[in-house]
């Protein structure tokens, strides 16, 4: 039987059979799973906003920002280093490509878990261009020895470290070009004082309205060449969790199931079928989102209940719940979190099918 050289991910090349072999067979599964991987990519990328003048939303954090970027500009410095926190898919990595993009710099994005040795902050920062915008997402996450090394590259524009040990033992100091630290986190709180009071701009991102969110639908749709009138636009939108990010993804779940049902054209009728069937209710809600509602409300008879007995429960992850379902029920009203652990509001309650007694938290919880 034939055999060729099959060249994976890794570069690495290995001996397989074709056709029927395992590994070819491997391979190849491999190869799809990225194409369709790059294809979402591809999808984000073409839906994000180039400049100031296409990002819809955060209009304090723009107009900040649009000051600050242009007064560097016309100064020949780079931009002053940026702090974006809040939930995710609200827009923090599109403005740093757009900070970079405006100040027409080259821009170099990590993320906090990748820099796992301060080896490799080292050699990330030594070589930015001048200018150059370092975007590192998730910055919560960096260790503690790989943070130590920008205390003096984000103020001084350079890396001590020591070489030797015991009597031998000596600081060098490397200079670096001058360049901007966007930083990115959805939980703030867990930043070091001195790593965030080095930042001299701090955004905090708030969810979008309805009609922002129409706005960005109405826009992708273009993009994707897909036909939506206002009420399917604004149907999406208000769905959507106040979250550009999840807008995008329901537009085109919404195109698929309009293209194949409905001639191609969003309607309100075509959107509300297409969403319903992805499971996403008239708040939007998924179904995750409603398995930690009804459970609190009918199991826990709205609460108190702790996030790990409600984790194990619902068979998900206590980290998951609290990042991603968690912060949406917050915003609705649903879900308050008390000393005594998570309760179920009368709203939240009554969203659940559950009676609104057992959960009346008016005179039982305050909010942490």
């Amino acid at each position: 039987m034939a055999r060729e050289k099959i060249t994976l991910g890794g570069g690495d090349e290995h001996d397989g059979e074709t056709p029927g072999d395992a590994g070819a067979e491997d391979a190849a599964l491999r190869l799809v799973a990225e194409d369709r991987a790059g294809s979402e990519e591809l999808a984000i990328l073409q839906l994000r906003p180039r400049n100031f003048d296409e990002y819809v939303g955060q209009q304090n954090v723009m107009h900040s920002l649009k000051i600050a970027v242009t007064a560097a500009s016309k100064r020949g410095e780079p931009v002053d280093h940026v702090l974006f926190h809040g939930p995710p898919g609200l827009g923090k990595t599109t403005l740093a490509h757009i900070i970079a993009r405006e100040m027409n710099v080259r821009l170099e994005h990590t993320s906090g878990p990748a820099l796992e040795r301060p080896a490799d902050m080292v050699g990330l920062l030594s070589n930015l261009e001048a200018g150059a915008v370092l975007f590192i997402d998730e910055i919560h996450r960096l260790s503690s020895a790989v943070e130590e090394y920008l205390y003096s590259a984000m103020e001084d524009y350079r890396v001590d470290f020591v070489t030797g040990a015991g009597v031998y033992a000596k600081t060098l100091s490397f200079p670096l070009q001058p360049f901007t630290l966007v930083g990115a986190t959805t939980r703030a709180g867990l930043l070091s004082s001195p790593l965030r009071d080095r930042f001299g701009m701090i955004y905090h991102m708030e969810y979008y309205s309805d009609d922002e969110l129409t706005s960005v639908v109405t826009r992708s749709a273009g993009i994707l060449g897909v036909e939506a009138d206002a009420a399917g636009a604004a149907e999406i939108a208000r769905r959507a969790r106040g979250t550009p990010r999840v807008a995008n993804r329901l537009l085109r779940r919404v195109r698929d199931f309009a293209q194949v049902e409905a001639g191609g054209n969003i309607t309100r009728e075509i959107a509300s079928a297409a969403l319903d069937m992805e499971g996403v209710d008239e708040l939007g809600l998924d179904r995750l989102d409603r398995l930690y509602l009804t459970t609190l409300a009918h199991q826990y008879n709205g609460g108190p209940a702790g996030i790990a007995a409600i984790s194990a429960t619902v068979n998900e992850e206590p980290q998951t719940l609290e990042d991603v379902v968690e912060p949406f029920l917050l915003k609705c009203g649903f879900v308050i979190r008390t000393p005594g652990g998570r309760r179920v509001t009368p709203e939240g309650m009554r969203h659940a099918g559950a009676p609104v007694g057992g959960g009346d938290i008016s005179a039982q919880g305050t909010l942490l």
